[in-house]
């Protein structure tokens, strides 16, 4: 490990030894105040270990991609603390004249420190070991370099140990043998470090491989599983996420216990990786590091995870610049996500080497073997279970074949052999225009796509061995492309691939509980492949400037017809990417009780089964954002949009007119409630029209039977509130005398008590009260319940609308909850629509979400004197789209031209973030 630091430029720049060994050496002459002694070293040491380290900063800040050697460098200042501290500590604090056999210590560098690699904030892993059981002499030693180490501030992870319990312990523990591999001698008794060496290969390593191997995988498959299992996920984990560093660390760790490597070069002669992969290995290696060494020193702790609030400095630090359609962040973590692909392509090569090394004739290693043998492999082997090639130039002869052996894969049910992936990865550059249009080759492609088996998975790997870029290179273009928001969790490629992946789920029946209306549409849909082939192509122009739903649209009349797409097919995917984005804005940003809203969608659908394929293609490409997007609340939107715009659809809008619908739900109400003719027809007068169309019967009888009991008790003020499983909310229900800024303080009080509202229905009785109903979630997107949160939720409303609370005051001194969404920025919008309602103005406000928006918003409608009639939140990551249905003081629309510019100014203003106490 020392040729490491032997290959570190002007190492006395970081730290001389020398002169600090003398300046200790000078310090106190003649003293054995041990006390006084260590503080006065603490000084000297910080001192050095400052310089050291703003030194490597220095070199970070001028050569910012050398990872490797900055975490060398950083390595290279320990040791040379650790030596002065052992140093002074046993010629200064605990000087020994004679040492006997057992007054013997060395200390040894483990885990990352061993390999010679670390961050700024990284852990110092050291193990002190002695030959037998510990002398005072020892004891005090260990106890007094700990003590320094602490106090210069250093993260130390110590273990004290006899040879005998090193020995026992890492027969018994994983970690402590992984940490133990890469023991590296620092300083001490050098002969003790090579004793220890010696009996840790003999009596540890001997016979073991296939049990380290076995238990390292699975570790790691564990580890990806916690992490999000995806190497796109885009705010990685740089150290444990899947295509990280500790993935690197795990391909040495296996070669250094199978095949006794030193170091990573080595590698290749083994046979285990080729000179062109050893490189790709340093190159992701050299690049992983120079981002971890940057996080360190940006967040100021021991980070690991990419968050997107240091995302953008990092790509500043790494001098990543704009391009067109893209930010300097957006390229930097393309960047990242290209080598952690890499880093994901070099561990199948190197585990097929293990495969080979460890598995038995005809069997993989630690994997079944297979059932039967497919035939027609069309020149295709079957080795272990796995596709394979019969040469190495077999897709050189007919480059066709490089989709062909995906489309068998999936066929048959197969893996492909690492070999066989590596050949891909290598030949994908002979797929030219010619296998582009040919006409077999694009079959091959669909028959994937299209699969009623696993397509996630195939086109996955056709991505990771790069076939699928080269095939389709308006795909290739968003390979490894993250999205710079809170909303999408995975990059472009991923996410589409998902999506196909989900398709295919429900289409099977596999997520019947989730998603029951689409279940039982998906076997029914005509056109199929249509879908398909529009899932995958609905974001494919992201990062181009411009809207991609149209861009993408151009993409798909482009590349149909080369699928073999009718001209008719081809038309309705290239309509399905234009307007993938309309159901979910409707079903989200609209009331859909207003049948303007149903119409106008219908209107723009035009057929039943475009409306299917619409909301297939909705729902997977929401809930493929990521994970905790999809929820009951979106599938009740969605699924009420779906069946009012599909009877309009198959009836017309005047089958079933609104006089109609109103006297259906007011029968079932009566129904339920059981009251009598008279009762019932003097309850039903109290309220206009829109109150029957907006709700649904089971809020209507909530809100029957929450007026009755408080009429009946004269009470000034009444509230329900309920979880609902079914919207994936709590309803809150509000009966009280109707008065101006009524829903501004409800929405304050709402958020003093931690919950969020989702959807707002405010309605005005005949007779002066107000009957509001809410949906509200906590913060991660749950029904918010439990008896002490409901009391606080009353407590909290009656407080605000008594006022016995400042509430301004209150907003104000709550804390800011969501510090990442300061990274982005969102200038607000008011868009003011006069048509999208008959009754209505209807206003959308864009803005970054932030603590009290809806009640800073509903404070501003407030002031302009409007009524709010239902209210519409939605929230996609940072960015937040509140909708408002209003009307002016006598019930009608806004249409003023004055007014409206003063509504709108009200409104960004308060987006904007205007103090609560200026507002008031």
């Amino acid at each position: 490990m020392a040729t490491k630091f032997d290959l570190l430029p002007q190492r006395r720049a970081i730290i001389d030894r020398r002169a600090v060994a003398d300046g200790l050496a000078a310090l106190l002459p003649g003293s054995n105040d041990t006390a006084a002694l260590r503080a006065g070293g603490t000084v000297i040491l910080k001192a050095a270990l400052d310089e050291g380290r703003a030194e490597i900063a220095r070199r970070l800040a001028g050569t910012p991609t050398r990872g490797s050697e900055i975490a060398a460098a950083y390595a290279f200042l320990t040791d040379q603390m650790i030596r002065l501290i052992y140093d002074f500590t046993v010629e200064r604090l605990y000087p020994i004249n004679n040492p006997s056999a057992a007054e013997r210590l060395t200390l040894m560098a483990v885990g990352g420190y061993g390999r010679g690699e670390m961050a700024l904030h990284s852990d110092v892993d050291i193990a002190f070991l002695t030959p037998w059981k510990q002398t005072s002499w020892s004891e005090q030693v260990i106890e007094s370099m700990l003590y320094s180490m602490w106090d210069l501030g250093l993260k130390v992870g110590h273990s004290s140990r006899s040879l005998d319990d090193m020995i026992r312990m890492a027969k018994g523990d994983l970690t402590i043998r992984t940490a133990l591999l890469e023991g590296r001698f620092v300083w001490g008794d050098e002969a003790l470090y090579d004793e220890a060496s010696a009996l840790f290969n003999r009596d540890v390593l001997r016979g073991t491989a296939r049990a380290f191997v076995t238990e390292k995988l699975a570790e790691r498959n564990e580890r990806h599983k916690r992490m999000g299992d995806s190497r796109y996920v885009v705010e990685p984990n740089l150290k444990e996420g899947k295509g990280g560093l500790r993935d690197l660390h795990t391909l040495f760790w296996i070669g250094k216990y199978v095949y006794q490597v030193r170091s990573v070069p080595e590698l290749v002669d083994k046979g285990l990786l080729t000179k062109a992969e050893l490189r790709q290995f340093q190159k992701a290696e050299n690049f992983l590091w120079a981002v971890r060494c940057h996080l360190h020193i940006v967040a100021g702790r021991p980070e690991e995870r990419l968050t997107f609030d240091v995302q953008p400095e990092i790509a500043r630090r790494m001098r990543y610049a704009e391009r067109p359609g893209k930010s300097a962040v957006e390229r930097f973590m393309q960047y990242y996500f290209l080598m952690a692909k890499q880093v994901g392509d070099l561990t199948a090569i190197f585990l097929a080497h293990i495969d080979e090394t460890f598995a038995g004739r005809g069997r993989r290693f630690g994997l079944p073997t297979l059932r039967r043998k497919p035939s027609k492999l069309d020149g295709f082997l079957l080795e272990r279970g796995r596709l394979a090639i019969p040469s190495d130039d077999f897709f050189a002869q007919d480059p066709v074949r490089l989709l062909q052996m995906f489309a068998i894969a999936d066929r048959h049910g197969l893996e492909i052999h690492p070999l066989a992936m590596r050949a891909a990865g290598r030949d994908a550059r002979l797929i030219d225009n010619v296998v582009r249009r040919d006409r077999q080759a694009n079959a091959y492609f669909m028959d994937v796509l299209t699969s009623r088996n696993t397509p996630e998975t195939v086109l996955r790997w056709m991505n990771e061995a790069g076939v699928f870029g080269r095939f389709v290179p308006d795909f290739g273009r968003v390979v490894a492309q993250m999205q710079f928001d809170m909303y999408h969790h995975y990059t472009v490629d991923e996410h589409s691939i998902r999506a196909i992946g989900l398709l295919n789920q429900i289409e099977k029946g596999e997520l019947a509980g989730d998603h029951p209306l689409a279940s039982k549409l998906l076997p029914g849909i005509v056109q199929r492949r249509v879908l398909y082939t529009a899932v995958l192509l609905h974001d494919i122009a992201k990062g181009r400037g411009g809207d991609h739903s149209v861009l993408g649209a151009e993409v798909a009349e482009k590349l149909c017809p080369r699928f073999g797409l009718s001209p008719a097919e081809t038309e309705t995917v290239a309509w399905l990417v234009r307007y993938h984005l309309v159901m979910s804005d409707t079903a989200f940003k609209r009331d859909l009780s207003d049948f303007k809203t149903i119409l106008d969608f219908a209107e723009r659908v035009q057929s039943p089964e475009r409306l299917r394929l619409l909301f297939a293609l909705t729902i997977v490409d929401i809930r493929a954002v990521g994970p905790g997007v999809w929820n009951s609340w979106k599938r009740q939107l969605l699924s009420d949009l779906y069946e009012a715009a599909e009877e309009v659809l198959r009836l017309g809008h005047k089958q079933t007119g609104r006089r109609e619908r109103i006297d259906a739900k007011q029968a079932q109400l009566r129904d339920r409630l059981g009251w009598d003719e008279a009762r019932f027809a003097k309850y039903v007068t109290r309220f206009p029209e829109a109150y029957w169309v907006a709700e649904s019967v089971d809020i209507l009888e909530g809100n029957a039977r929450l007026i009755e009991t408080s009429d009946a008790a004269a009470k000034p003020l009444s509230i329900t509130a309920a979880p609902d499983p079914d919207r994936g909310a709590t309803l809150v229900s509000i009966y009280a005398g109707d008065h101006p800024g009524l829903f501004y303080r409800i929405a304050g009080a709402i958020h003093l008590a931690g919950a969020s509202v989702i959807d707002a229905r405010i309605h005005t009785t005949r007779d002066g009260m107000a009957i509001d109903n809410l949906l509200v979630q906590d913060p991660f997107g749950q029904p918010f319940e439990g008896d002490d949160r409901m009391k606080r939720l009353s407590i909290a409303i009656e407080d605000a609308l008594a006022n016995r609370a400042r509430l301004v005051d209150r907003l104000l001194a709550k804390p800011h909850a969501r510090p990442r969404a300061d990274a982005f920025s969102i200038e607000p919008a008011a868009l003011i629509d006069n048509r999208a309602s008959n009754r209505y103005t209807v206003i959308e406000v864009n803005a970054r979400d932030r603590p009290a928006l809806l009640y800073a918003l509903a404070h501003a409608l407030f002031q302009a004197k409007v009524m709010i009639h239902s209210a519409h939140i939605a929230t996609y990551g940072e960015r937040a789209v509140d909708v408002f249905y209003v009307a002016d003081l006598t019930g009608d629309k806004i249409t003023s031209a004055s007014r409206l510019k003063t509504l709108e100014r009200l409104v960004v203003d308060a987006a904007a973030g205007t103090p609560a106490r200026k507002a008031a």
